[in-house]
């Protein structure tokens, strides 16, 4: 194989890939992210084992991944790719969950109040509504930056908003969200 230049695009290498079916030249563009790749898993899994699992196992579901879809911006859509699959890993392992019934978990059980649940659920939804009530660039920055776990900077790049711009519309989202959820009796 052809040594591939550090200075090419991640774009170009992603179809040099789409045309040569070559995983090399794939595994050249995915080298690059792995310390993201990682990074990500570990912050969802909190296990380095599974962190290292899961970048294996992207890797395998990107050989088809970039075969169909429309990719303008690898890393970002890489970042979202990621996100999904350990979103995907958590669900899965929610719903089988592997239970030991013995004393402590049993314990664990009698201080357990189905209403703490019902009150979390409610504010997570007051929470969404209230974002959404938002003006529109506090509304993306604080989307971004808490929901998708975005730093500035990237938030910087994908809006075209300065860094300034970004830690004000953050700041000021945070407040109008703290007097919204005030108003809704969510919090005091």
């Amino acid at each position: 194989m052809k040594a591939v230049p550090g200075n090419i695009s991640d774009e170009e290498l992603l179809a040099h890939y789409r045309e040569s079916h070559k995983s090399e030249q794939l595994a050249e563009l995915y080298k690059r992210y792995i310390p993201l790749v990682y990074g990500v898993a570990l912050k969802y899994f909190k296990y380095s084992e599974d962190a290292q699992d899961a970048v294996m196992d992207i890797f395998e579901e990107l050989l088809t991944k970039v075969q169909v879809n429309d990719i303008r911006l690898f890393r970002p859509w890489l970042y979202v790719c990621v996100r999904n699959y350990c979103l995907m890993k958590l669900r899965k392992r929610s719903l089988n969950p592997i239970l030991t019934l013995d004393e402590n978990f049993m314990e664990f059980c009698d201080d357990f109040n189905l209403e703490d649940i019902r009150e979390e659920d409610q504010k997570e939804k007051v929470l969404l509504k209230c974002i959404e009530s938002l003006p529109e660039k506090q509304r993306i920055s604080i989307y971004r930056f808490f929901m998708e776990d975005r730093s500035y900077k990237e938030i910087e790049e994908a809006t075209g908003f300065s860094l300034k711009m970004i830690k004000s519309f953050i700041q000021n989202g945070k407040r109008n969200l703290k007097l919204c959820m005030q108003k809704k009796g969510v919090i005091a």
